[in-house]
């Protein structure tokens, strides 16, 4: 007879780790339903727009969303597309359908979570051909690679593996083809902050050690031995939510030092609240008349306490310090 394992402390805390991803969805779902930005896919993966969400909050995606894209974009096109993308904890993550509108797609784009949350995307991917039509325009079979915790095309490729775990991840992506000697882009959006320190920069060594021409860029935390950031960390607490990495969330500069003590060539790092400042001020003027913001000084201390760094190496010299704000 089967056993049946005991439910650990470790199960409780992957488990409220896999409930920001439905947190994180459900905020750009209602933030687009406002304007904000454009995302015609979302609605496939969050149905309800649900709950008022307060316009700081708003505005703070507003601002992750369209930092991280604009990133991505420019390192897209600094490479002409002859990359690959791997999104690290993409979760409900809607990219893939974005760059093809705007033929953007690099030659293949890769995402990775946890088994559970890639099998509700592939679910929700067979079923609502909004999103599996484009995934088939861009596969030369008729046949795509599907099973319970991945799926495979020519250009779009989600994997089920745990990032701790680096061996199995390792052998996963390679198996779907990852390509060590093409230029790659590896994306985290409040992942790394999951994970020990020490956890995280062996991933991030990883990356460094396994690709010659390479950028990573990374949002979270940061500012978090405040007050503030103390609050933040207490509610994510209540929620189960242990913030294991909390400690390279100190500054700017200790976020820096993840990639610079494992092998990056050179690495930045922004708050959101410059990144608010230096997004195109049109779009900015546009979304701050969509709703009427009481709580300035909370939206300023909110993007004071998120940021965005981004790493590079360059052996082919194709410029990548020039991807930047």
């Amino acid at each position: 007879m089967a056993t049946r394992q005991a439910f650990t402390d470790s199960d409780t805390a992957d488990e409220a780790v896999r409930a920001t991803c439905d947190d994180a969805s459900m905020c750009k779902r209602f933030a687009t339903s406002k304007g904000y930005w454009k995302d015609p896919y979302i609605q496939y993966f969050v149905r309800q727009v649900g709950e008022r969400k307060a316009p700081e909050i708003n505005r703070g995606y507003y601002a992750r969303v369209q930092g991280m894209n604009y990133l991505l974009d420019a390192f897209l096109r600094k490479t002409a597309c002859d990359c690959q993308v791997v999104n690290f904890g993409a979760g409900l993550d809607t990219t893939f359908w974005r760059l093809k509108d705007e033929n953007l797609l690099p030659k293949k784009y890769f995402e990775v979570d946890f088994p559970m949350v890639v099998a509700r995307k592939i679910h929700n991917i067979k079923t609502k051909p909004p999103l599996s039509k484009p995934i088939i325009e861009t596969h030369s079979s008729d046949l795509l690679l599907i099973d319970g915790h991945s799926l495979d095309s020519d250009r779009y490729c989600i994997i089920g593996a745990d990032l701790r775990e680096l061996p199995s991840l390792h052998e996963k992506l390679k198996k779907f083809q990852l390509n060590p000697e093409l230029p790659t882009l590896f994306l985290s959006e409040c992942v790394l902050v999951y994970m020990t320190p020490e956890q995280s920069s062996k991933l991030v060594h990883w990356t460094a050690e396994t690709f010659h021409t390479a950028m990573f860029v990374n949002y979270e935390q940061v500012n978090m031995t405040d007050r503030f950031g103390q609050v933040m960390i207490e509610n994510l607490q209540r929620r189960q939510c242990n913030l294991a990495g909390v400690e390279v969330c100190s500054s700017l500069e200790s976020q820096k030092e993840r990639f610079l003590k494992t092998g990056w060539e050179s690495a930045n790092a922004l708050d959101m609240a410059a990144v608010y400042s230096v997004l195109p001020q049109e779009d900015v003027a546009r979304i701050e008349r969509l709703e009427f913001l009481d709580e300035k000084e909370l939206l300023q201390q909110l993007l004071q306490h998120y940021s965005i760094c981004w790493a590079f190496k360059d052996k082919l010299k194709l410029g990548l310090s020039q991807v930047a704000f």
